[in-house]
Formats: structure tokens, C-alpha cells, sequence
């Protein structure tokens, strides 16, 4: 996805296989994604209390899934490029009242930089551009506090469009020795009309044409878990509208600022964008430059 100045845009619009019971009461069985405690990475968190009911749990503010494995819970956390490696902890409150906390390690992690040379028009927006890009980002963030309360029926998600995945999740681009944020998520080469899949059971959250992001579709599927499709050429899906994994949502395009047809595909954990590749199943998350 190219990226573009504005005021250090935020780059948004941005294996486990084991078998766990989840949910308030539930014994719906799911799988954890890939555990990776580092920076645009998930860190799987055990929480200890009674395994009938979930407790609250927070990070930074944000509440987090809360899932079980047998008569344990576990914090399924998202962890936001912008983390500093370090110890953490999230914050616990129980039915009963009590609260506690739970510490974990976020470990570092280096990502590619890519410095670039070029005009100061390619990277400085119009006003009239900038206003957009602001309301735009106001409506997005609107649309990442969406939380039900239900968990997603698997956090191992189904590729939304076949193709070569690129690696440039974490992806820091210089623009004329200026930074601008991360690339937030997992863009996947396809030809413009390609079919594009929801990559599991949710509800669309949003659905509109931004001025970075192109034809854009969001999905929550479940206790925050969100994932975005962006560049889109057609979008066959309406804002509130129930989707099944494997539905089609849309066509791949150019739309947006890009250079040519892919789609750009980002999961969101606790309104932190996090590396894609660690949802999708083994085989079918290996990378190319």
C-alpha cells in the first residue's frame, strides 16, 4: 500500500492449533492465532479466576477477547507497532470485585526500512486533501471501538483473496529522510475483480471510499477482533449486514492511492492493527519480498 504524508499519517485507512471453550458459558471450540510478543505482534495471556464466567480485562484502556481453555482464561491481546519491548500487564476485574493484574514480556523486533527519494508533491497533501484524510480518520476510529460481546467462532481466518503475500507488514518507509508510520498490514497480489472473501463469520462495521485506502470494507468478528479489505475495485457489501467466512465482500482494484491492483488486508486486536500472517494457517502465510 503506498502511504503518503499527513501530519506522520497513521497507516490504517489502518499456531497454534490448540482446541479451547470459550465465551461467557460457552464450549464453542476455536483455535489461538500464532503467539508473537513483540511489537504488531499478539501475546496469549493466562488469567487466572473462577472458568464459569469471564473476568473484564483491559490493556491500556482497551478490552481485550478473553477466551478458555479447559478451566483457564486466557487474554488474547493485541499489540500495536508503536510498543516499546518491555514488561507489561493488563488489568483484571473479576464478578466478584476483585482486580489484579497480569504481567508478560513484549520482546523487540526489527522491521525493514525503505528510504525513498521524491517530489514534495507525492508526499505533502492539499488542505482540502488533509481536511478528508482528518474526517476520515475520525470515522475510522469510530469504527474500531466496536466490541460485541460474542468471541469469533476461530481466530484462524481464511485467506480473503489468493495470491502472493507480500512482507511488508512493519514495512517503515523515509520519504525524503522523513518517517511516516508502518505499513499495518498484509498486502497480497491479485488481478483488478478478483472475488475478495470475509475471512470469518462477523458483521460489517463500515464500508466507504477513503482517500489513502480506496474502497474499503470492515468486519468484527467478535470481541474486537476486526479485520479490513482495502483498495477495492466493487464492494458487494452493506454497513450492519451479517457475513459468513468464505462470503464474497468485494473485487480487488486500484482505488485509493496505490499503484496497481492488490488488496491490503489488516486485522485488528483490541484496536491495535497486527501482522496478518499470524491468523492464517502455516502453509498459506509464507511470504515473499
Amino acid at each position: 500500500m503506498n502511504r503518503n504524508n499527513a501530519a506522520n499519517w497513521l497507516l490504517t485507512m489502518l499456531c497454534g492449533a490448540m482446541s479451547i471453550a470459550y465465551g461467557a458459558d460457552a464450549s464453542t471450540s476455536a483455535a489461538f492465532p500464532q503467539q508473537r510478543a513483540v511489537p504488531g505482534g499478539v501475546a496469549l495471556v493466562p488469567v487466572s479466576g473462577p472458568a464459569a464466567r469471564a473476568p473484564t480485562v483491559t490493556f491500556e484502556g482497551r478490552r481485550v477477547m478473553m477466551l478458555r481453555e479447559g478451566e483457564r482464561w486466557t487474554a488474547v491481546v493485541g499489540l500495536a507497532l508503536a510498543v516499546k519491548p518491555g514488561t507489561y500487564s493488563v488489568d483484571i476485574r473479576r464478578d466478584d470485585g476483585s482486580v489484579g493484574k497480569q504481567s508478560f514480556t513484549v520482546r523487540d523486533q526489527k522491521y525493514v526500512e525503505q528510504r525513498l527519494k521524491v517530489a514534495p508533491a507525492q508526499v505533502d497533501l492539499s488542505p482540502e486533501n488533509l481536511a478528508r484524510y482528518n474526517r476520515e480518520q475520525d470515522r475510522m476510529r469510530t469504527a474500531m471501538l466496536t466490541f460485541s460481546a460474542n468471541p469469533p467462532l476461530s481466530l484462524q481466518l481464511a485467506s480473503p483473496v489468493a495470491g502472493p503475500r507480500s512482507s511488508s507488514f512493519g514495512l517503515r518507509r523515509f520519504f525524503n529522510n522523513q518517517p511516516r508510520n508502518p505499513h499495518s498490514g498484509m498486502d497480497i497480489a491479485a488481478a483488478t475483480g478478483t472475488d475478495i472473501v470475509s475471512a470469518a463469520d462477523g458483521k460489517v462495521i463500515d464500508t466507504g471510499d477513503y482517500f489513502f485506502n480506496g474502497n474499503s470494507v470492515l468486519i468484527e468478528h467478535g470481541q474486537g477482533l476486526i479485520t479490513m479489505y482495502c483498495h477495492l475495485s466493487a464492494i458487494n457489501v452493506q454497513t450492519g449486514q451479517q457475513v459468513k467466512r468464505g462470503e464474497v465482500i468485494g473485487k480487488v482494484g486500484a482505488t485509493g492511492r496505490v499503484t496497481g491492483p492488490h488488496l491490503h488486508f489488516g486485522v485488528a486486536l483490541n484496536r491495535a492493527f497486527v501482522d496478518p500472517a499470524l491468523f492464517l494457517p502455516a502453509e498459506a502465510s509464507a511470504s515473499r519480498p
